[in-house]
């Protein structure tokens, strides 16, 4: 195993991990190094230790005190290959572990490397191979979201089909600030933002109260 991952985990603020849990991301690593031949998870031009730890790895850990550890459960909405649902459920080790991540991911692929994934680093996790614009009713804590869908397409899916939650954490890219604006004209959104540490660009939102505006 590469010596300095744990230099390299260090350098990141508020991300105060133990050598367990930084070896759990390591051994995440490699089984996606893996996996990526066989399965199209990450970009293959990105499957560099570095790139992942970077670009995957802490850009999904950086949400972790938005997570609501108060609650049973909280909820990855298209998982795919585990970021940050996965990473997150890692942290919930040492944290919270009796938190259940729930993983909505509809690829069948993905869905057996999820459970391959828990099994292998003793995740408390389920993952539910569910189209998730179907289920209705869901309770949860946190509910959250990397590249998954659009903003107000999230949103539209969290005011329908979510019964009760605590706050919904969304990761915004380079275009983000644009895309948040506009949405901003039909939704009346609480919610707080953080600068993202892994992109000068990038910024996620913590949002705990959703409604769509009359118009």
């Amino acid at each position: 195993m590469d010596s300095n991952f744990l230099n390299f985990y260090s350098k990141f603020p508020k991300l105060n991990v133990s050598r367990e849990t930084c070896n759990q991301f390591e051994n995440f690593v490699s089984f996606i190094q893996d996996r990526n031949h066989k399965i199209n998870l990450i970009s293959k031009k990105n499957t560099g230790k570095k790139l992942i730890r970077e670009r995957h790895i802490i850009d999904s850990a950086q949400i972790i005190d938005f997570i609501d550890l108060n609650s049973n459960t909280t909820s990855d909405l298209g998982s795919g290959a585990g970021f940050p649902g996965l990473i997150i459920a890692i942290l919930l080790k040492r944290l919270n572990p009796k938190m259940r991540v729930n993983l909505y991911e509809k690829s069948f692929h993905k869905s057996i490397f999820l459970n391959d994934a828990s099994r292998k680093l003793d995740l408390n996790t389920k993952v539910i191979r569910k189209d998730i614009f179907v289920t209705k009713n869901i309770e949860t804590g946190t509910i959250m979201s990397r590249a998954f869908k659009p903003l107000p397409v999230i949103l539209e899916l969290v005011t329908q089909n979510f019964k009760k939650y605590k706050n919904l954490i969304l990761f915004m890219g380079s275009n983000g600030r644009k895309v948040f604006q506009e949405t901003l004209k039909e939704w009346e959104l609480d919610y707080e933002e953080k600068k993202s540490i892994t992109n000068e660009e990038s910024f996620l939102l913590n949002i705990r109260k959703i409604k769509k505006k009359l118009i």
